[in-house]
């Protein structure tokens, strides 16, 4: 049986080309011209995707996706769009649209889409896969492990995000697992068979930018000896994982935007341009907003790259998971090194609750594979962890300060935001939006509070 498309749109010639567009797919379509009848229709049958004008007579596209996503959550909704219009089409992604196409329709586009929607899977089915997963916190896999009200949040949160093609922001902490999350929402989405390319942007030499992401034409320059594809050919049909998007260069931003908003690239040395099919995830662990309003971060292209965000928790929010991480690791340890199976004292277990741990995931994972090294008798001890020990005055300390021995209160008091402030930064390992999170203010008052001081 073939599969059901409903379109719905008030213009006959744009209801005609896609229904023959659709047949030629083998495909069959059933036509609306309103809200009204696209809901009675709805209604009447189940439909595998809808394709919707933004603009109907009574109504509009972002209502109709609205309303299909409460009641008819397992079908995909496409938007076409008038050209130009990117922030409707934004508008309609964060309501929930699968993706949008403008006009006038680009029809290799348009069958791109439709193939990618059918492909999706039924939303019961990512919850169940989510739900029995399990996961490897180190490596980029599709799993998750913890049975945290934060880990729960974000598997429910992954399985929503997989069924759209919007681009999103991925946000958290160094080591917390941002790819891993990236690297889930591929997997469980339509572009699953396609390539997950993931990027550093930090670790790229900034002459080098524009020919790893567009590629470049044998001869374009020197050294350039045969033609080589970029990141998003290379991604093309899946997904194109940027990671530290925020320590791009500002002339690299414009290029991306431009390559995001045409949906093609040009390779180093070429004339024509190439279309590519790739869907957008980026994370950072810095305050893109902030970025932003410091103008290290075009704002046009955060608008972009921002359409949906997803916060991967840091450990210190889900402590209850730490067992669990710890005992998974432990056996992956002994697993891939081919030794004895070793456990955690009491002890060493509650020390491992009560530490902080600014370099989260990936800093539980260093900290085991050292003690698995250092422990006797299979067993590891608190000594054997090694964990960084903090010193820092306490209130009382600081009530039995000589105040003859004060020349200036504003000075003393700037030394000990000093003190406190160094400490935090030492903590996080200079990651300031959780040095700010640790000593409870607002990344910007810290960015204030660095300026003043003389920190930067």
């Amino acid at each position: 049986m073939n599969q059901h498309v409903l379109i719905i749109d008030d213009e006959p010639d744009i209801r005609e080309l896609l229904d023959i567009t659709l047949m030629r797919m083998g495909l069959d379509a059933t036509l609306a011209e309103n809200v009204q009848q696209a809901k009675e229709h709805l209604q009447a049958q189940s439909f595998d995707l809808c394709l919707t004008d933004m603009n109907l007579p009574d109504g509009n596209g972002i209502d109709l996706v609205a309303h299909i996503q409460e009641h008819y959550p397992d079908t995909p909704v496409a938007v076409i769009t008038a050209y130009g219009s990117m922030e409707t089409a934004i508008t309609a992604l964060k309501a929930g649209a699968f993706d949008f196409v403008s006009k006038p329709i680009d029809l290799k586009h348009l069958r791109d889409l439709v193939q990618s929607a059918l492909k999706l899977p039924s939303s019961e089915k990512n919850t169940k896969t989510l739900k029995h997963v399990t996961q490897e916190p180190t490596a980029a896999t599709s799993k998750i492990l913890g049975e945290s009200k934060a880990v729960q949040l974000l598997r429910k949160q992954v399985a929503k995000l997989a069924r759209s093609q919007a681009p999103v922001y991925i946000h958290g902490e160094s080591g917390s697992g941002k790819e891993l999350a990236a690297k889930l929402i591929h997997d469980l989405g339509p572009r699953s068979e396609g390539p997950f390319i993931a990027v550093n942007c930090g670790a790229i030499p900034s002459e080098l930018m524009e020919s790893e992401f567009f590629g470049h034409k044998k001869g374009a320059f020197t050294g350039a000896t045969e033609n080589k594809e970029g990141f998003f050919q290379a991604a093309n049909g899946g997904t194109l994982f940027l990671d530290e998007v925020a320590d791009l260069p500002l002339a690299m931003q414009v290029k991306l935007l431009r390559a995001l908003q045409e949906k093609s690239v040009r390779p180093v040395g070429e004339q024509k341009e190439i279309s590519i099919d790739v869907r957008i995830l980026s994370a950072t662990h810095k305050d893109l907003s902030a970025e932003v309003d410091l103008g290290h971060f075009r704002q046009d292209l955060f608008y972009r790259i921002n359409v949906i965000n997803l916060n991967v928790p840091s450990l210190r929010e889900r402590q209850e998971d730490i067992t669990l991480l710890a005992s998974y690791m432990l056996d992956k340890i002994a697993s891939e090194w081919q030794m004895d199976q070793i456990e955690l004292d009491p002890s060493a277990m509650a020390e491992l609750q009560n530490y902080p741990f600014p370099g989260n995931i990936r800093e539980l994972q260093n900290i085991l594979e050292r003690a698995y090294t250092l422990c006797e008798d299979d067993v590891i001890r608190v000594e054997d962890l090694q964990l960084p020990t903090t010193k820092s005055k306490t209130m009382n300390d600081a009530s039995e300060v000589d105040i003859t021995e004060i020349e200036s209160l504003d000075h003393y008091l700037e030394s000990i935001e000093k003190k406190a402030i160094q400490q935090a930064l030492e903590e996080t390992r200079w990651n300031k939006t959780a040095a700010a999170k640790r000593l409870g203010i607002t990344f910007r008052a810290l960015r204030y509070k660095l300026k003043k001081l003389e920190m930067e």
